[in-house]
């Protein structure tokens, strides 16, 4: 997946890689529909490829049910993609449940380096914490008083350390440009705390695999919802212990219901496959949704 380096000793410019990255906890609604449309279409008008990787790490919540009615619904909406699963051809399937080793391997090099470090404490725990503070999004802050002191390690097993987590440098403006947004900035020890990289049943949380996945499969740009804009600051950090380049960023607006709220799987949002079953035109729902963006 890496660029070739060019022969002429020159910068080469990266052929644009997109991806739709859905995550098999429920059925897809018209927020959804939106946002991989809008990969979608990106990645085509760049001439690019945009392929298809399943998120399907949250074991109590995904459901093979899921998974195949969004190949059913992707497809209903007229999207396509070259790589990942369920397409016959070459290309190994992207899903993050296959892909355990690729992430121990990269924990190791993240343990390894310092960076991280094991915590017994729960979101549960942070939150309930009375002195743990709460930035603009209403996230508990974890306290930089439960961390360990610099240089503890843990054990070798990730699978045996409870959650491990980054530790945040307190106080430092994270910047990137959202390329719908603008400059966007967030604050590591106000906005967000030390977060887990690896969960202590034993899988990588959302912020490492995605940082790993898109690395590895050459990811250019991510296009997804809003909702993740203080994710990317978190992933930032992640791409600079690697050393890695990270790719440009794109966060739709959320598609909103008549009294303001976000679509969620976990509401009454309407989903994709009600509407495919019933029969409506997804032209015409793509139309309708793009015309109610602002």
């Amino acid at each position: 997946m890496t660029p070739p380096v060019p022969r002429s000793g020159q910068p080469a410019v990266r052929p644009y890689r997109g991806r739709i990255a859905p995550s098999p906890t429920g059925w897809l609604h018209a927020g959804h529909a939106r946002t991989f449309t809008v990969a979608w279409r990106r990645a085509n008008a760049a001439g690019g490829t945009c392929i298809l990787r399943m998120e399907d790490l949250d074991t109590a919540r995904c459901k093979p049910v899921y998974a195949e009615a969004v190949y059913d619904d992707l497809r209903w909406l007229g999207l396509n993609w070259e790589e990942g699963p369920d397409t016959g051809g070459p290309h190994a399937p992207y899903v993050q449940s296959e892909r355990g080793e690729i992430y121990r391997t990269w924990w190791n090099a993240l343990r390894d380096s310092g960076c991280i470090y094991p915590s017994p404490h729960s979101r549960k725990d942070v939150r309930e914490a009375l002195s743990a503070p709460h930035g603009d999004s209403g996230e508990a802050v974890f306290p930089a008083r439960l961390r360990p002191p610099p240089g503890a390690r843990g054990g070798r097993t990730a699978t045996r350390a409870g959650n491990w987590r980054v530790r945040g440098p307190d106080d430092r403006a994270i910047r990137f440009t959202d390329g719908c947004r603008g400059d966007t900035e967030y604050t590591a020890g106000r906005d967000f705390g030390d977060f887990i990289v690896w969960r202590k049943d034993g899988y990588p949380s959302y912020e490492f695999a995605v940082v790993v996945d898109d690395h590895l499969m050459g990811i250019t740009e991510v296009v997804r919802g809003e909702d993740l804009l203080l994710s990317t600051a978190r992933q930032q950090l992640l791409y600079e212990a690697f050393g890695w380049s990270a790719p440009a960023w794109y966060h739709c607006t959320l598609v909103r219901d008549a009294d303001g709220r976000r679509l969620a799987k976990r509401t009454d949002a309407r989903s994709l496959r009600a509407m495919r079953l019933a029969g409506v035109d997804p032209v015409r729902l793509c139309g309708r949704l793009f015309a109610s963006q602002r």
